[in-house]
């Protein structure tokens, strides 16, 4: 858990934002003075850039306390980041009302975070999950596709005593059918044609650590029986071989499918789900938590332009588009629209006449003349 430390007095709505930062896994310690930090120990400092008044003297002192980001944040009225010393300093301007600021603000804080919450929803999704990630349970996580359920796979593993095991992932629909066997239980020398030397398989490889079943409804009917006696018996027999070998790995599995409904239609082993379903999660589609939108889309043109000199404005008019928008594609297509946003933008302030989403209403054409329309647009 990423420790962060704040001065006190030197950002707006700092109550709101140390939960933010908490909600989002952060330790945060609010600090009188900068000789506060020599007791804590501190990856991110943030301070107003008033309060500073020789920034040599900060940056000395976050070298010598190994402090990885000083963060100087201004309320003015114009956006705007300015990075020093290789992105070890960040200076951040936003209005203080400005939501999008604060987002931004939020993302420099936290780097890389993979679960991001901004609604009360995936708060509460982010809390199960972790509280099922103490125990060694299996889970299966069921929902739509696009809505997460690998990222919240890892979070399950990445909060579990196997955090620092192997994490493997395996889509159970990608491979076919006449070597998914091989590839999960492994496989000896000759066992078959191609066979040219051992493998130890997927179940192996995750040995100690956390194996995801992804899509896990899609596996061939006459793979669940050997999967479920591997269940049962933590043990694999690898194709071709005749010796057991014990395995210890926690599993997550996946699907976007109704499970009851695959188990009515004989699609789906029965003594299987009951062998998965020992804690189930649902994730939910974006359109039913709009808070999640703008910190999703933020972290996205974050890890698009964390080369370039400007970070992009998206302007509220182009928020509302997001925020109202349905996402039948949920994230993924979320992903694509932003990005779709920065190439029509030049990676510059993104407006709602950037934002073009995909119309499953339209032809092809319809979409392209849309499409070549706005580039045209913006030409003139």
């Amino acid at each position: 858990m990423i420790q962060i430390s704040i001065l006190e007095d030197s950002i707006h709505n700092l109550k709101t934002i140390k939960k933010k930062l908490e909600d989002r896994d952060a330790n945060v310690s609010v600090v009188k003075s900068f000789d506060s930090l020599k007791e804590i120990k501190t990856s991110v400092f943030v301070a107003s850039g008033d309060q500073i008044e020789n920034k040599n003297k900060i940056i000395d002192l976050a070298r010598s306390l190994k402090i990885k980001k000083v963060i100087l944040v201004n309320n003015n009225k114009e956006f705007s980041i300015k990075k020093e010393l290789g992105g070890s300093i960040i200076n951040i301007n936003y209005p203080e009302n400005d939501n999008y600021g604060l987002e931004v603000f939020l993302a420099f804080c936290i780097e890389g975070q993979k679960f991001i919450t901004g609604s009360e929803e995936s708060l509460t999704l982010k809390n199960l999950a972790k509280k099922v990630a103490s125990t060694d349970v299996t889970v299966f996580i069921n929902g739509p596709t696009g809505t997460g359920k690998e990222v919240l796979a890892n979070y399950i593993h990445d909060y579990s005593s196997r955090a620092e095991k192997p994490f493997v992932a395996v889509n159970c629909a990608a491979i076919p059918e006449n070597m998914l066997e091989a590839i999960l239980f492994g496989h000896e020398k000759g066992s078959f044609t191609g066979a040219s030397n051992a493998n130890k398989g997927i179940f192996r490889a995750a040995d100690t650590g956390t194996l995801l079943l992804d899509e896990i409804s899609e596996m061939p009917l006459s793979l669940q029986a050997k999967l479920l006696r591997v269940l049962q018996e933590r043990k694999v027999t690898p194709v071709g071989g005749t010796r057991d070998i014990e395995i210890n790995v926690r599993i997550v599995a996946t699907t976007n499918r109704d499970m009851v409904e695959e188990v009515k239609n004989n699609k789906f082993r029965q003594d299987l789900y009951y062998r998965l379903n020992v804690f189930p999660i649902r994730t939910i589609d974006l359109s039913k938590r709009s808070e999640d939108i703008i910190p999703i889309a933020v972290a996205m043109i974050k890890k698009n332009c964390e080369e370039k000199e400007v970070f992009p404005y998206l302007q509220k008019s182009a928020q509302e588009i997001l925020i109202n928008y349905a996402w039948s594609g949920n994230v993924r297509e979320l992903e694509n629209v932003i990005l779709r946003a920065l190439v029509l933008s030049n990676n510059e302030n993104i407006s709602d006449s950037h934002i073009l989403v995909d119309d499953t209403t339209t032809s092809n054409n319809e979409y392209y003349q849309k499409l070549e329309d706005k580039i045209v647009a913006m030409g003139n």
